[in-house]
């Protein structure tokens, strides 16, 4: 990576240079092993910056975050001044990227800005969820707990995440395994069969016609589509990145049957838990709901959201807004009703993200035990049809002979 930097000699000479380093921790430390004072340092050229934000994203892993928090909240519980704090830790992490970021916010906080406000200029680095929680803390004068709420939200989220993704790994590995299975037999066994049945001057039945066509052209252009497939991928991915068209698709996904009413909770779990807990770090509804934006996967309910809070915002109840644009279902918006009407919103938006967390798990387990019996079915079948295919000339050609 380049950066360009200004930087001021012992015998006060200023110097703008652009280095070549892998980080910009490693090239400060080597600065200042030189005795020169660092005046400011930043991604050289237009693509500096992004270079650097692209970087670190990769290299910051959400496990190595949360620990910093943990570390950094016990550090904070015990007394110790933020700034202290954040020296500590900075020295003490082994992850590069981690360390650039703890640089730039350690140098700001010192410079006088807030943590909340140090993190929040990092832009896409750092969720916005997180920035608000570090605010609603330096408010309340409680900025540990704070953290170790954004930890604990972090955590669900993760378990819920965790807990789907293993219920779908065994349909996952039966699918690819049936591609497998019917690719080695339609690219290897197949043209076996074909060259076998050139022999005779029969002419072969129709299925057995298609299925030796198909393996031909498979086996000729295999090369173009493996080449081509990922170019199809790439342009259907470019193609639907567009937001209009996002919208459209994540709007016909929770229409779905089954699968549809699942997204829809998943989405209604994770936007109650965001604004259970910035609620209860004290970030005003409207402020929550703002933040609570881009924690929302599907952009449809995104962008029903952000019509409800411009209605919050010009007074009308949240419930009834989230009602009318159906962001939550009907059993979750009557608990909020209930939340507004109690002056308990953020424990009933809490119990909601519970309640939804503990009926994703019941549906995803029920619908896992549906399409289970049902790929192994679909693998009988094609591989039976495939099978039958190849070997129906043999039996026409049995009873030819016997006959």
């Amino acid at each position: 990576m380049k950066f360009r930097c200004r930087t001021g000699t012992e015998t006060g000479e200023i110097l703008e240079e652009t280095y070549l380093a892998n980080s910009e921790s490693q090239l400060r430390r080597e600065l200042e092993e030189k005795g020169l004072t660092i005046l400011s340092l930043k991604g050289h050229g237009f693509l500096g910056g992004l270079q650097r934000n692209h970087w670190i994203r990769k290299k910051i892993s959400s496990k190595e975050f949360l620990v910093f928090n943990q570390e950094l909240a016990t550090l904070l519980k015990a007394g110790m001044p933020l700034v202290q704090s954040l020296e500590i830790l900075r020295q003490r992490v082994t992850n590069d990227a981690l360390k650039v970021l703890l640089d730039t916010v350690c140098r700001k906080v010192k410079s006088g800005v807030s943590l909340s406000g140090a993190f929040a200029e990092e832009g896409a680095l750092v969720s916005p969820m997180y920035s608000a929680s570090l605010m609603a803390g330096e408010r309340s004068g409680s900025l540990d707990v704070a953290i170790r709420r954004y930890i604990n939200y972090e955590k669900v989220l993760r378990t819920v995440r965790q807990r789907t993704i293993s219920a779908l790994i065994y349909p996952t590995i039966l699918l690819f395994l049936m591609s497998v299975l019917v690719g080695i037999i339609v690219l290897q066994v197949v043209p076996a069969f074909s060259n076998f049945y050139d022999t005779f001057d029969q002419q072969l039945p129709l299925s057995t016609q298609a299925i030796v066509s198909l393996s031909d052209f498979l086996v000729k252009n295999f090369s173009i589509i493996i080449i081509g497939l990922p170019a199809i991928l790439f342009a259907m991915w470019a193609y639907l990145k567009s937001s209009s068209r996002r919208i459209k698709i994540d709007s016909a996904l929770i229409q779905l049957p089954l699968v549809g009413q699942i997204l829809w909770k998943f989405s209604t779990s994770q936007l109650a838990r965001t604004l259970s807990t910035l609620l209860g770090g004290g970030i005003p509804l409207v402020n929550a709901i703002e933040v609570s934006l881009d924690s929302v996967q599907n952009k449809h309910l995104a962008k029903q959201l952000s019509v409800v809070k411009k209605q919050v915002s010009e007074g009308e109840s949240f419930s009834s807004s989230l009602l009318a644009h159906k962001v939550f279902p009907d059993v979750g918006v009557k608990m909020v009703e209930v939340g507004e009407s109690t002056g308990a919103l953020q424990e009933m938006l809490n119990s909601l993200a519970d309640f939804y967390d503990e009926e994703i798990e019941r549906e995803v387990s029920r619908f896992i035990a549906l399409i289970e019996p049902v790929v192994l079915v679909i693998m009988g079948v094609v591989i039976a049809a495939v099978v039958l295919a190849l070997y129906l000339p043999l039996f026409e050609l049995s009873s030819v002979i016997g006959g």
